[in-house]
């Protein structure tokens, strides 16, 4: 009987003695600060220094020396990459230029001046393979937009593709806080539509595909198109909110395959009730303007500068007066008056009546002191059928207005909307 309880005994210390060590080993590991996952520019920007971090992105460049070897990876959320210092151990066959890789470490201040911080890896793991051989980008080449635009499954890994993306990003985000901060209701007008808003007739038709499409019927017993503009939808909903906007893709079919004729963009569209003047409708564009440029230089100052130095060489002089001076209103008569006192330089005519083309709009702007410049009161013709109608004679002109840009010529147009019902359907007769 004692032999046994001793037995028993013995066996119950031990096993309590395991059961220790698994708690403790678990509790250690419990216990243990795990990485934080950051983003390149989060760790650019210093966040989590000294501490144990974990990064996740593409090889740019790769430095093997003796002891050490220097990566440079970047995920997409800065122009500048990180730099990882790792040991030679740490070397890998898979980890060469384009491959994907997490890298975990610890973050610490750089001792060299092109970089503020580093990441002194313990740990990198490819995620995904990439022959340096077969990439079509090399390391140390200079790559063209036009060899670049070939790739378009690549070209977002480029410094001119990603810093584009990222500036548009913040544009877009801007635009929807300009008019959220301003009681506007965001309305997501159809896509596929039964209205030519326009009246061109430069639409792209939608018709379904499929064994059981028959030709000669209309899915929606109407003919559908891609809309080209939210505008008419909008108009609707404007006699219930007094302020809307909506800012979505667009389609048009025009017959040209130039850089000024996108088949699809993305498109701003506000409609404001209860309004009189053709002041506030540039208050708003030039509110707009300001709000969503100074946004876009605050937060992506890099990748505006790659841009000012290598695709727009002085244009940042450009911005900044565009920024500083108030934007100057004439009248469409005052535009030809202008343009007609010069119209040697110009391929087309500079009557009045004629429509403005990019070289006309290009130079009043020049004219206007290189800032962007409203032109008001166009000819009642050359408007749609909805602007309101001016009733000045002889020249008969629309309630208009365009805003002309430095470098690009129309950036944003509008009108006061025609509410006289007898003049609306007399205009729509016509």
């Amino acid at each position: 009987m004692f032999q046994a309880a001793v037995q028993r005994f013995s066996v119950s210390a031990a096993a309590e003695s395991v059961c220790r060590t698994n708690f403790l080993v678990g509790f250690r590991r419990y216990c243990k600060k795990t990485s934080t996952k950051l983003r390149v520019s989060e760790a650019l920007s210093g966040a989590e220094l000294g501490s144990d971090v974990k990064v996740q992105g593409w090889v740019r460049s790769v430095r093997p020396q003796k002891d050490n070897i220097f990566l440079h990876v970047n995920d997409g959320s800065s122009l500048q990459s990180l730099q990882i210092v790792a040991g030679a151990k740490l070397n890998d066959p898979l980890l060469t230029f384009g491959s994907a890789v997490e890298v975990t470490g610890v973050l610490k201040k750089s001792p060299h001046q092109k970089q503020p911080v580093e990441l002194e890896a313990e740990q990198i793991r490819v995620v995904g393979e990439c022959d340096p051989i077969d990439f079509p980008f090399k390391i140390k080449e200079r790559h063209s937009l036009e060899y670049i635009r070939k790739l378009p499954h690549l070209r977002c890994r480029t410094n001119a593709f990603s810093s584009l993306l990222r500036i548009r990003s913040e544009a877009t985000a801007a635009i929807h806080s300009y008019f959220k901060d301003n009681g506007f209701v965001q309305i997501h007008t159809p896509i596929i539509t039964s209205n030519d808003c326009e009246g061109a007739g430069e639409l792209f038709r939608v018709e379904p595909s499929g064994p059981d499409y028959v030709d000669d019927e209309d899915f929606f017993s109407v003919p559908a198109f891609l809309t080209v503009s939210g505008q008419l939808h909008l108009e609707v909903i404007s006699g219930a909110f007094s302020k809307v906007y909506t800012f979505g893709p667009s389609f048009r079919a025009e017959n040209s395959q130039s850089r000024r004729h996108l088949a699809e963009f993305f498109m701003v569209e506000a409609e404001i009730s209860f309004t009189e003047s053709l002041e506030d409708l540039t208050r708003v564009m030039e509110d707009m303007f300001r709000s969503a440029t100074e946004h876009v230089l605050a937060h992506c100052v890099e990748d505006v500068d790659l841009f000012h130095r290598h695709v727009t060489p002085g244009h940042r002089d450009t911005v900044e007066a565009m920024l500083n001076k108030s934007f100057p209103v004439i009248t469409y008569t005052e535009a030809i008056e202008i343009l007609h006192r010069h119209s040697e330089k110009f391929t087309f005519p500079t009557d009045w009546g004629c429509d403005l083309k990019t070289e006309h709009e290009k130079y009043l702007v020049k004219h206007c002191g290189n800032v962007p410049v409203f032109v008001t009161d166009y000819p009642y013709d050359l408007k749609p059928f909805y602007a309101r109608d001016n009733q000045d004679h002889p020249k008969h002109t629309a309630a208009a207005v365009d805003l002309l840009v430095p470098g690009v010529g129309e950036l944003c147009g509008g009108s006061l909307r025609e509410e006289r019902l007898n003049l609306l359907m007399a205009r729509l007769k016509q």
